[in-house]
């Protein structure tokens, strides 16, 4: 007799050693909604609670040997694809995901997270746009990381009375994204917004309370919260609904690991004495760490 397995996910993103973002990350937020995560290792970080401070891209071929293995063994409900690593990387999983298309499709890049950009980031930037975004069910961006999309594709002079917000985040769903979720759009004076797009134009918005504080891994718990959501059956405006539930309450939990910034707390539920309320989220809810 076989056991009824939980929904199983493919991750494709870095190591982090500090577990706040990447592969780590997903994991941990992949078990806490009753998942099981597999791991496709993209790059290794160096770095600790208050910053990355490097990062070394695997070889391509290591990179779709571990999907493509991993793939003829086991059925997976979701892909989440995160730090990518390098461009002939995004040129691999594109083609492994591109066989599986009825499977869902999250993708959070975080593109401005990372420090010292590399010369080829335009590069990775456009074949990201060009390869994985018409594949993605939910592309995941902070506002400031969708403007930096946006500069592979917007005139240089752009009228300032334009919602130029809201002509990316269209530009971005005509290319083949099914849902675009923008964190940290404008909002009110004390609230922080993300705002959920479709072909229609906006979905949803959830405002919050702005509280002070800097997290490392807010916006890799999120992206993977939704993943799980999805894989457990979800449609996207629901999914998004109840991760960022669960990430409020993982902040509203976080733990001070080191000297850095705080790091949510996956597992919070599990605590005797935890706050499952959770807490309303910083700004900083998809920076995993400062912007540079």
């Amino acid at each position: 007799m076989q056991n009824q397995t939980s929904s199983l996910i493919l991750t494709f993103n870095a190591a982090d050693p500090v577990g706040a973002t990447g592969i780590q990350a997903d994991l941990a937020t992949f078990a806490a909604m009753g998942c099981h995560g597999l791991s496709v290792i993209t790059a290794i970080l160096i770095g600790d609670t208050a910053r990355i401070e490097d990062s070394q891209p695997i070889d391509v071929d290591w990179v779709a040997d571990q999907a493509r293995v991993v793939l003829e063994d086991m059925p997976v409900s979701a892909f989440k694809v995160g730090h990518v690593g390098s461009i002939e990387s995004v040129s691999a999983i594109a083609e492994i995901v591109s066989d599986y298309p009825d499977i869902p499709l999250i993708l959070d890049p975080f593109i401005t997270a990372m420090p010292n950009q590399e010369m080829d980031s335009e590069d990775i930037l456009i074949a990201i746009r060009e390869l994985l975004i018409p594949q993605t069910t939910v592309l995941m961006v902070s506002a400031d990381e969708l403007s930096r999309l946006a500069e592979t594709w917007r005139e240089p002079v752009t009228d300032a009375n334009e919602d130029t917000l809201a002509l990316d985040a269209m530009h971005i769903i005509e290319l083949g994204a099914e849902f675009l979720f923008v964190t940290g759009t404008p909002g009110e004076i004390n609230q922080v917004a993300n705002t959920l797009f479709d072909v229609g134009g906006v979905v949803r918005q959830d405002p919050w309370p702005r509280i002070s504080g800097g997290f490392a891994g807010a916006g890799s718990t999120l992206s993977a919260a939704i993943t799980a959501m999805l894989a457990n059956g979800l449609e996207a405006p629901e999914a998004i609904s109840e991760a960022q539930e669960f990430t409020m309450a993982a902040i509203g939990n976080a733990q001070r690991l080191g000297m850095g910034r705080l790091i949510p707390d996956r597992y919070f539920w599990a605590r005797d004495g935890a706050d499952t309320d959770g807490g309303a989220p910083a700004e900083p809810i998809a920076d995993d760490h400062p912007k540079t």
